[in-house]
């Protein structure tokens, strides 16, 4: 069976996906998840708030410290610049409880083995299930940051990443080309990772298995992916009425 899922509704996937991943599942309960703010993390702090019962107070719309606009976004009579005054933070949940207004550089120090870190992608290389973030902070910025606990004490590090941030590229050729001296824009930093798209969150929520075959759109759509999901047939079945559940996924706005 075949689905169009655009990138709204695939951020809505993935963070369902992530709730019932079988780490931050148990992160939840016995340790600490960090959600360090990003927009397909936004979608994911609410999945995990609601999770523990703690829905109220967070604003996803002021979730992320870099972000990517149409070009003329400022300089159109609707478009403007994200208000960062908005930004409450990062999400981090220890022990079940909502640790408000804290960040991950707060409690980096304190991760250990089986916490969780959950860090967006900027850069998919979809074959090698491998993912990149583009870093504008000249200290390497949260991934730096999260670097330190998942290399020096073994805390799991989640990607949430949709599918139409897929390149074609070698992460590290990129790599090699924007971090090159005298070179202009974002640095790029592949990260050590469990990379979770649209495809891995099916398989976490359905058991189906899901191919990336087309993409594109218009009227809303442009992103959008084109999967093909087999499996049995009560998998299929679920696959698809969670899909329809969750099709109507509003566009992000600010």
């Amino acid at each position: 069976m075949q689905f169009v899922v655009t990138p709204a509704t695939g951020k809505r996937m993935i963070a369902k996906g992530i709730a019932r991943h079988h780490a931050v599942q148990s992160a939840l309960q016995t340790g600490t998840v960090v959600v360090v703010a990003g927009t397909t993390n936004g979608y994911v702090a609410e999945e995990l708030l609601a999770l523990i019962g703690e829905p109220d107070g967070f604003d996803r719309q002021g979730f992320f410290r870099g972000i990517t606009l149409p070009p003329s976004y400022k300089t159109t009579e609707k478009g403007r610049l994200p208000d960062r005054s908005r930004f409450p933070g990062d999400v981090i949940i220890t022990q079940g409880k909502w640790q408000r207004r804290r960040t991950i550089v707060d409690v980096i120090d304190d991760l250990k083995e089986g916490d969780v870190i959950l860090k967006g992608a900027n850069a998919l290389d979809l074959q090698k299930r491998q993912a990149a973030v583009l870093i504008s902070d000249p200290k390497g910025g949260t991934s730096v940051v999260a670097l330190q606990a998942v290399v020096g004490r073994r805390v799991r590090l989640i990607l949430p990443v949709g599918l139409e941030k897929r390149v074609s590229v070698e992460l590290n050729d990129i790599a090699h080309l924007l971090n090159a001296p005298g070179f202009q824009g974002p640095r790029f930093l592949p990260v050590p990772g469990e990379v979770v798209t649209e495809i891995e969150a099916l398989a976490i929520l359905t058991g189906v298995h899901a191919e990336l075959i087309a993409g594109g759109g218009v009227c809303g759509a442009e992103g959008a992916v084109w999967l093909a999901v087999s499996g049995s047939g009560e998998q299929v079945k679920k696959a698809r009425e969670f899909i329809e559940s969750i099709a109507d996924e509003p566009l992000f706005a600010l």
